[in-house]
């Protein structure tokens, strides 16, 4: 074994081996790490040793020829953060609760069914987040509503997470919430309860393939997503969800992004856009 790999000194990554991952990973999932090559250094230097390989070379040589699905998701753990909270960016909630619930529920009356996506929701905190929004708007009446919503994420170690859906809780959260929609797991953590947990389909989707749902969406929330992505790659997302969006409905993303001068959407608040 080479001696680059003894004691606690990090892997280098030789500057073709470092273009070659990080082409590979903006073509496959739109990621740009362009600036990230400290980051790849110190979070994935691990993984190279762990599996048995000598050098960067070796490792990205597997991964563009060999790797299976459960070496992608890894990868991919490794290389991005799967943070989010409950009442997270609260003025977009507070819009949605305000503004774009009493409006689907207006045009929603005869078929009663919404059509809400939470694209890259990460350990899922944010689904089930806009569901107690629908329950609380709702009451009563939800039940003869189909408020089912989509969630997907590229990363199935972040969707295990939200379908377990237990949680340490925020004080943000409202204490009725808390009694409503939420049991005890023991200690300072709680299970979302099943009528919650029951209104998020969970699926995994990789944000840069086409997006081919049955329905079009009223409103799809992509918050902390396209910081990851250049331009150019976000500009090509936000096309798709526009295609994706029925006439009038809502695009939410997070405060830290925005969407290229071009676009589509008319923006209706800070981080909210309109078809």
């Amino acid at each position: 074994m080479s001696s680059e790999l003894k004691g606690n000194a990090l892997l280098p990554i030789a500057d073709n081996d470092f273009q070659r991952l990080v082409k590979f990973v903006q073509g496959k999932y739109g990621i740009d790490l362009h600036q990230k090559r400290q980051l790849i250094v110190s979070r994935l230097g691990s993984t190279v040793k762990g599996k048995g390989f000598s050098s960067y070379k070796e490792y990205v040589d597997y991964m563009l020829s060999k790797s299976t699905s459960e070496d992608i998701n890894h990868l991919l753990s490794k290389l991005t953060t799967n943070y989010t909270y409950f009442m997270r960016e609260m003025g977009a909630f507070d819009y949605f609760r305000q503004k774009i619930l009493p409006d689907l529920v207006r045009k929603h009356q005869r078929d009663r069914c919404l059509s809400i996506w939470s694209a890259g929701c990460s350990s899922g905190e944010e689904p089930y987040n806009i569901s107690m929004y629908i329950m609380d708007y709702l009451g009563p009446q939800a039940g003869n509503w189909d408020t089912r919503l989509l969630a997907t994420d590229l990363s199935m170690d972040a969707l295990g997470k939200a379908q377990a859906g237990i949680y340490e809780l925020p004080d943000t959260l409202p204490q009725e919430w808390k009694r409503k929609y939420f049991v005890s797991a023991g200690g300072t953590r709680f299970k979302v309860a099943p009528r919650i947990r029951e209104n998020v389909i969970f699926r995994q989707f990789n944000l840069m393939e086409p997006i081919q749902f049955k329905r079009k969406f009223d409103v799809i929330f992509c918050r902390n997503v396209m910081i990851y992505f250049d331009q150019e790659t976000k500009k090509a997302l936000a096309q798709r969800f526009y295609d994706a969006t029925v006439p009038g409905g809502h695009l939410i993303i997070s405060m830290s992004e925005n969407l290229t001068p071009d676009t589509k959407y008319r923006r209706v608040g800070p981080s909210i856009f309109q078809k």
